[in-house]
């Protein structure tokens, strides 16, 4: 197959800015040149174009090309519900998603529910999402055919429960397990989608439900696990009273098994030092959503605290809790909680930068995404907005490309996303 050289100003964090200094890299007249979706070699453009006259250019000069965005916590369910303001997490859930959540009983709704939701990501530019599915196996399907029609790295689940929600969202562990296990045959390793076992929170599963995850986790190494963590006050307190022995939160997966190299915990805004360390030794990431945190008044994600412990870091949408897709919008968010709380982490364009992509491909485990590295998969979101927008006057008057990053995060919407590539493979095309 003919290689092509795009033609860009391309950043990328291949390095963590938190341990790194010069970790953003930027190039202002630069090239990548891929062949089979993969990125072959990148550079100047003039020294990757003489050493490859044959390749295909593709010019994308006037805007920034980035890494596809990665999100770690977002909800497929919930996509139709986004903007539920001014209820706390507990009541939102019974009042906004929930209700909806039940619907996708109807495999029909929970088509379009998939539709809705992989466009809005892939439009947002985000190319690999770690996905709470539904209540209901065929909604699971339903997502990750779609998912795989649309290109969409989906690493996604069956969400179980057995308690404390709607009677028809419940389940039972045998069933948890079973149906968990055909999922996992029938999709996990198949194209781009990876299976990630999804127990929706403590508060809603029994330690039953959560000794069958265990299982699935045992017999097939290489899945994932996703739940929810320290996110509201008064979950805990829940969480406390239903499991009276377990030390903490995080005990309640801990004591199971579930903690490791391939979990995911989201938002963990109220966590204690064991709790951090804990996750520390095992290579546990936290998914931190800032705009929902905001939107549900859950409180400041002590960043500080998760870095000085060790805890991995990276971003999550958490869509319909939180405001939209945005990665953009989620780093924007970030960086404003960071500075007003006690003891923030000042967070520059390229933390933002490294949160919204590397970090997230490290979250899960995925090393051939997330920067702009030869022999990683061309995943990558072009940015350029409409002629006489503000922030098309800042990138045509940036004095650099991380003065243009910055203004990105500041302004950046969807509807500044002109184009997105995964594998190589053009998943989306702004009208």
């Amino acid at each position: 197959m003919t290689a092509t050289l795009y033609r860009a100003t391309f950043l990328h964090t291949p390095e963590s800015p938190f341990t790194h200094a010069d970790a953003l890299r930027a190039e202002t007249d630069g090239g990548l040149l891929v062949q089979d979706g993969v990125i072959r070699a990148r550079g100047a453009f003039a020294d990757l174009r003489a050493a490859h006259p044959d390749a295909t250019v593709t010019d994308l000069r006037g805007g920034l090309l980035l890494p596809g965005f990665i999100d770690t916590h977002v909800h497929l369910p919930q996509v139709r519900v986004i903007g539920g303001l001014g209820l706390p997490l507990l009541d939102w859930l019974d009042q906004c998603a929930l209700p909806e959540e039940a619907r996708m009983a109807d495999v029909a709704y929970a088509r379009g529910v998939a539709r809705d939701f992989t466009r809005g990501l892939v439009g947002a530019g985000t190319t690999t999402a770690l996905v709470f599915g539904s209540h209901f196996a065929r909604a699971v399907d339903a997502f990750f055919e779609e998912a795989a029609q649309t290109g969409l790295r989906a690493v996604a689940g069956l969400v179980v429960s057995d308690r404390l929600l709607r009677d028809e969202l419940h389940t039972t562990p045998e069933r948890a397990y079973a149906e968990g296990k055909a999922l996992i045959e029938r999709w996990h390793g198949v194209g781009r989608a990876l299976y990630a076992v999804t127990p929706r929170f403590s508060l809603s599963a029994s330690e039953g439900i959560l000794d069958a995850c265990a299982a699935l986790m045992r017999e097939h190494p290489g899945v994932r696990f996703t739940s929810h963590i320290n996110e509201n006050t008064r979950e805990i307190e829940v969480v406390r009273e239903l499991f009276p022995g377990a030390r903490d939160y995080l005990d309640t997966y801990e004591r199971a098994g579930l903690i490791g190299r391939h979990s995911v915990l989201a938002h963990n805004v109220h966590p204690s030092d064991r709790e951090l360390g804990v996750m520390a030794a095992a290579r546990c990431a936290a998914a931190h959503c800032p705009c929902s945190n905001s939107a549900l008044g859950s409180g400041f994600f002590p960043l500080r605290r998760h870095l000085d412990a060790g805890v991995h870091v990276a971003l999550g949408s958490d869509v319909g809790g939180g405001t939209g897709f945005s990665l953009l919008k989620e780093g924007l968010q970030a960086h404003f909680m960071q500075n007003l709380m006690p003891g923030g982490v000042p967070l520059s364009p390229a933390h933002l930068l490294y949160l919204a992509t590397r970090a997230g491909a490290e979250a899960l485990d995925l090393p051939d995404v997330g920067a702009f590295e030869p022999g990683q998969q061309f995943d990558a979101v072009h940015l350029a907005p409409a002629p006489g927008t503000p922030l098309d006057a800042v990138f045509r008057h940036a004095p650099s490309p991380e003065r243009a990053l910055a203004a990105a995060f500041a302004t950046g919407t969807p509807g500044d996303v002109a184009q997105v590539w995964i594998g190589g493979q053009t998943a989306f095309t702004r009208a």
